[in-house]
């Protein structure tokens, strides 16, 4: 190996850290078991089913968490009660263990994919195995956002892996999108006009000249450079197939009957808010514009970082930062912090799902037409700990999901939710990634 290709595959990575920060919306990986995307779930309105999922870093205080009864007869805690007038639209789920094990890293990357990440591999994520599914209607096959910018260190693996839920296969994470001006821009500006597709035609010509080096480049690589190289040009194919649909969007299949009004499409200020509320709901508030225009049906939010030291100051009563209350020591002050910064994401995803809620399809609200997985990759921060995972669901799925419930399962592997769930979009796999092979017939 000379100097030259030193240069040139420094040049590479950079390229490919400013293309990682694009929306990914084509996955170039395998698709359900019969080879082809079936037709995409609908109500009989033609509203479409859509797939979302919230990831909240650092587990719960399990006794603050966990319900009590199962069925429909059972009683929300503490952290859960927010809930309260949504109880008909949820499904609590308890009994689900992370079977990655791991720490924070680990434990972060398995929330989808049922994979702990080794050596930076991990696997496909629900949220773009569902994407593969019912995304190529949509200007964007899948949208992935966040709140927290990667942090640098080590936990085994490094920390700025934990940035991230959503894998579009083994070897590539998708960088969420934290900044809501830019998230909401890349959604809603007008992408018909004769000087955005000469910006696409650009930036596509662009990516065809690094595509080009990158094949010459890898003519003298060894054969372990190789493979770097063919999982970088990986995810270069998925910036090329974004553009490809920007200059000549797919035709849409279903017009929403209620479209957003003015009031609904303000455009967020510059910059990342400072307010930890007010960022994670303007963050929120695209998510669900991005769902109600039909822009997109599968969506992924990283409230905060898997390994989060978010402070929570402006919550009354905390002083520490939220990964240092997780480890609690069961010290009676650092549990009621802990717990309060619980409930206060439970209070942000109860936002959420009543903005869905009050959205009209046609006879369905949006939040009928959609499953939210709402969770964590851990129970408890103190041990991370790995049973009895923290677990919702909001939305009935168009019926596919019997909600107003307590379902308790017995020790399975939380890819056998991916599994289930994978099922219920029309993904005929007998397996989830080799983890998840037991449906939980419970869910309806």
């Amino acid at each position: 190996m000379n100097k030259s290709w030193m240069i040139s595959r420094r040049t590479m990575l950079k390229g490919m850290g400013a293309m990682l920060a694009l929306p990914k919306l084509e996955i170039m990986a395998e698709t359900s078991t019969n080879g082809a995307a079936a037709a995409a779930p609908t109500s009989a309105s033609g509203a479409p089913l859509r797939f979302v999922s919230i990831f909240q870093p650092n587990g719960v205080y399990p006794k603050a968490w966990d319900v009590k009864g199962t069925g429909s007869d059972y009683t929300f805690s503490h952290i859960l009660e927010p809930l309260e007038s949504l109880r008909e639209d949820l499904l609590v789920i308890s009994g689900l263990n992370n079977s990655a094990g791991g720490g924070h890293v680990g434990m972060t990357s398995a929330f989808l994919s049922g994979h702990r990440v080794r050596r930076g591999k991990a696997a496909i994520s629900l949220d773009q195995k569902i994407a593969q599914q019912i995304g190529q209607d949509t200007a964007y096959r899948s949208l992935v956002l966040g709140t927290e910018p990667p942090r640098q260190g080590r936990a085994g693996e490094p920390i700025s892996m934990a940035n991230t839920v959503s894998w579009g296969s083994p070897t590539t994470r998708i960088s969420p999108e934290i900044n809501p001006r830019v998230a909401f821009d890349r959604l809603f500006r007008d992408q018909s006009s004769e000087r955005a597709k000469r910006q696409a035609e650009w930036r596509k010509s662009v990516v065809d000249l690094v595509l080009e080096d990158a094949k010459s480049l890898k003519r003298k690589a060894s054969n372990l450079d190789q493979h770097k190289i063919d999982e970088y040009l990986e995810s270069v194919r998925m910036v090329e197939t974004q553009l490809e649909r920007t200059i000549e969007p797919p035709e849409a299949d279903w017009i929403p009957p209620n479209q957003p009004g003015p009031e609904d499409f303000v455009r967020p200020p510059a910059g990342i808010p400072r307010d930890r509320s007010e960022h994670l709901r303007l963050m929120m508030d695209v998510l669900v514009l991005s769902l109600w225009t039909d822009s997109t049906r599968v969506g992924s939010l990283m409230t905060a970082h898997g390994f989060s030291r978010q402070n929570f100051s402006f919550i009354e009563g905390v002083t520490g930062d939220h990964h240092g209350v997780s480890h609690h020591k069961e010290k009676a002050k650092s549990v009621e912090q802990y717990t309060k910064v619980s409930r206060w994401y439970i209070e942000q995803f109860k936002y959420f799902v009543d903005r869905l809620k009050s959205i009209d399809e046609g006879g369905s609200s949006l939040l009928d037409n959609s499953v939210v997985l709402y969770g964590s990759s851990m129970k408890d921060g103190n041990g991370h700990k790995k049973n009895n995972l923290p677990i919702l669901l909001a939305g009935n799925g168009q019926g596919r999901l019997q909600t107003g419930r307590h379902v308790s399962v017995n020790n399975q592997p939380l890819a056998d939710l991916h599994l289930t769930l994978a099922h219920k979009f029309g993904i005929e796999d007998a397996h989830f990634n080799n983890v998840g092979r037991t449906p939980i017939q419970q869910l309806g």
